[in-house]
């Protein structure tokens, strides 16, 4: 297995291996956060903790800063911050409490590095930052890969921009739960709230 920080998607992953990995994020946290016995916050999802099987199939991994949620509570407060540059959430960097939003965030984050094919450090400004101003000025497919210009299905990719930037918005309580960017992931049909 590797890590997806590894696999350049620019040059190794077309556009369905694309929308399967983020598919498979998606429903690997909806089951940290809603399904299993235990409420689990990852608390560090970033690309070099998602393994790829040589199917491409993605592993959420490195478990080492999770924390369990105690009963129904969807947050908590920390005393060590994980600090991984633009996958934290920026209320767990002000005030130390992560959520499951917070888990949202990052994967916001890894969804557009994903679907876009760049990494935040090969920008001069964050992926966030440049993709908010495409977005605003109505230009979202300039994101698109070079590699993909043929083959990306165009409506997908902006609602895939859409979802990414609900996720990353500032304010925890304006982010979707990982069961609503499920429902939007996979539904043509879904309404999708406007980002802030």
């Amino acid at each position: 297995m590797e890590n997806l920080q590894d696999r350049n998607p620019s040059k190794y992953l077309d556009w369905e291996m694309r929308v399967n990995i983020i598919w498979q994020i998606a429903r690997g946290l909806l089951y940290l956060h809603h399904d299993s016995r235990l409420r689990i916050l990852h608390r560090d999802l970033k690309p070099s903790n998602i393994l790829l099987d040589e199917g491409m199939n993605p592993k959420i991994a490195d478990f080492g800063y999770a924390t369990i949620a105690e009963g129904k509570n969807t947050e908590a407060r920390t005393m060590r911050i994980v600090r991984t540059y633009g996958y934290v959430a920026p209320e767990y960097m002000q005030s130390e409490i992560f959520s499951v939003k917070s888990d949202v965030y990052s994967f916001g984050f890894v969804l557009l590095e994903v679907v876009c094919g760049k990494r935040n450090t090969k920008l001069s400004m964050s992926l966030i930052r440049y993709a908010w101003i495409l977005w605003v000025e109505n230009k979202v497919l300039d994101l698109v890969d070079q590699t993909l210009c043929e083959v990306c299905n165009a409506d997908q990719f902006v609602m895939y921009i859409n979802i990414g930037l609900l996720c990353v918005q500032d304010n925890p309580h304006d982010r979707p739960t990982m069961s609503n960017i499920i429902t939007m992931l996979g539904s043509e049909a879904a309404t999708i709230p406007t980002p802030k």
